[in-house]
């Protein structure tokens, strides 16, 4: 059975076991023995059309608690994954600016040969 809300406050990352899905979200089991819902928003970051397609009964999850109000509990397990951090080299920013100046110089060369007037050889000569 659900016990008291005491210790739980909003922020809070935990792991819990699905209880039960719906067509609206998921009943997670927090290790304490509280019961919560993760709307079906919260579940992925892409859109879910069915909960079933992301959660079984039975599965260990990792949820962020969102809100406690009247006694339920609001969870989300796509807040409480870790943001994945892109990978920062040093010499990627200069890579980038050099393929960028090489790529501009690449296309402003086929400009200038497409806007530059044809010049013809034309001898004028004053003899007919």
């Amino acid at each position: 059975m659900p016990t008291e809300q005491k210790d739980i406050i909003p922020g809070l990352i935990t792991e819990g076991v699905v209880q039960g899905t719906t067509k609206f979200g998921a009943f997670v089991q927090l290790e304490d023995g509280t019961v919560g819902l993760v709307h079906i928003s919260e579940i992925a970051d892409t859109y879910v059309r069915d909960v079933k397609d992301y959660l079984q009964e039975g599965d260990r999850v990792r949820v962020k608690v969102l809100n406690v109000r009247d006694g339920k509990v609001g969870l989300s397990i796509k807040q409480a994954r870790e943001p994945e951090r892109p990978k920062k080299d040093k010499g990627d920013l200069e890579e980038k600016l050099m393929r960028f100046f090489k790529e501009s110089d690449e296309r402003l060369q086929s400009l200038k040969l497409t806007k530059e007037p044809r010049r013809r050889n034309r001898s004028f000569s004053d003899t007919p």
